[in-house]
């Protein structure tokens, strides 16, 4: 079992979210129950796999919840791009939220990648 506090993933996983929900309050009202809501799942998504994860019994269960939080955060990229094209938030909007994403891809990737060499 992996420590919360000490996963600098999760923490910025954490970050990331919020600032999600933050650039939802921007969006049309009328996309409130569908994108919108859609969005904060998948961003919801990403933390709390990463958390179920850490709480389970082995390294390989880990990866596998890590796995589930890298399709979360491509979801969620989607969803911005969409976001930006169908012109409800501009680049410069969106643009942090991506940025942090990409880096999370990245930071997970490499995570696994350890962990799978460790079993």
């Amino acid at each position: 079992m992996h420590k919360l506090d000490d996963l600098k993933i999760w923490k910025k996983a954490i970050e990331l979210t919020k600032e999600v929900y933050k650039t939802c309050s921007a969006l049309p009202d009328d996309e409130k129950f569908g994108l919108t809501s859609q969005i904060k799942r998948s961003a919801v998504s990403i933390p709390s796999n990463i958390a179920e994860g850490a709480g389970r019994n082995s390294d390989k269960e880990f990866v596998h919840f890590l796995s589930v939080a890298n399709g979360s955060s491509y979801e969620l990229e989607t969803q911005m791009i969409l976001v930006l094209e169908l012109d409800l938030l501009t680049e410069n909007d969106i643009k942090p939220i991506l940025k942090r994403l990409v880096e999370i891809q990245k930071m997970n990737y490499s995570f696994q990648k350890s962990l799978k060499s460790q079993y």
